[in-house]
């Protein structure tokens, strides 16, 4: 047995010997591929991170007419009445919603005034604003952010209600872009992973060729289909386990020195990944690339080592 192991590790390393420039580009497509296979699946995760967290944190926010400037048509009347506001609250409050809602606030003219002039202090147009300008308004947190028209279908078109507006309204057009950027990458991924294929297929078959001599020799000695092609398999999986390899380690390299040592620390209103995530895709990486190796010898050995 342990004869036999010697023997098909010498004819791995023969055979990466001779064809070491194709080698080169099997562990370089597969490096390549693997990287864009792993950066979809980390920008994927940062994308469910960011959801959990800031849909946690989502509002509805309804806001009540204010004195001047508002087209609606619950707000002819002008400013809203207490009695409008109280009305608002009851339903919010209520045994209807208590299912619904977690916790209500109420933030009045002053408290909205004292908001903005701190968001956009130094900024000389919302300096001229006064309090009596503005409207009073309710945050609701839901238990489930997902059930906002439940909220909207209670206090829409109430008189002394301007609109009703659901903060993920915000972050959808920014998860759409990511999630978008999701799919290039893995499309990109894709057609690497092809290129891979192809790739892998050429060398084996082309190392295959080289070799035909000592494969008819093993042959005629009686070595099995498997044993004759086990060379060739490992060789083709050793070349794509390093681009694995390589690509788990500038992913986590990407990781580390990119967010977790700068974004992370530039944008803190937000959680990102970790490296923790990178090591938890490394051994999906890694079996993708054997994967690869696997498919692509199949197709080209099963002609060139024919018994």
């Amino acid at each position: 047995m342990s004869g036999r192991i010697r023997f098909v590790l010498g004819e791995i390393g023969q055979g990466l010997r001779r064809n070491v420039s194709m080698a080169i580009s099997v562990i370089l497509v597969t490096f390549v591929s693997l990287t864009f296979v792993g950066a979809a699946a980390l920008l994927q995760m940062q994308i469910n991170t960011m959801k959990g967290d800031w849909y946690d944190r989502v509002e509805v926010s309804i806001f009540m007419c204010p004195a001047t400037g508002s087209t609606a048509p619950t707000c002819v009347g002008g400013d809203a009445t207490q009695e409008q506001i109280d009305a608002v609250r009851a339903i919010l409050e209520g045994d209807g919603l208590s299912a619904y809602v977690e916790e209500v606030y109420f933030e009045t003219k002053e408290e909205a005034y004292a908001a903005m002039q701190e968001q956009f202090a130094g900024q000389e147009i919302f300096q001229r604003v006064t309090p009596e300008q503005l409207q009073v308004s309710f945050r609701v947190k839901l238990d489930d952010p997902t059930q906002f028209q439940v909220i909207s279908d209670e206090v829409s078109g109430r008189e002394g209600v301007e609109m009703v507006q659901d903060q993920r309204e915000v972050f959808e057009p920014l998860f759409l872009v990511l999630n978008r950027a999701t799919l290039l990458s893995a499309s990109l991924a894709g057609v690497m992973m092809l290129t891979a294929v192809l790739l892998i297929t050429t060398t084996i078959r082309l190392s295959a060729m080289s070799r035909r001599r000592e494969t008819e020799i093993m042959r005629f000695v009686g070595a099995s289909n498997f044993f004759i092609q086990l060379p060739f398999m490992l060789e083709g999986a050793l070349a794509a386990l390093l681009g694995g390899v390589l690509a788990t380690g500038t992913l986590w390299l990407g990781v580390h020195y990119g967010i977790e040592g700068w974004l992370s620390e530039s944008i803190r209103f937000t959680p990102f990944i970790t490296t923790e995530q990178v090591w938890v895709i490394a051994p999906i990486l890694a079996a993708i690339g054997i994967a690869i190796a696997g498919i692509s010898s199949l197709v080209s050995l099963s002609r060139y080592t024919k018994v």
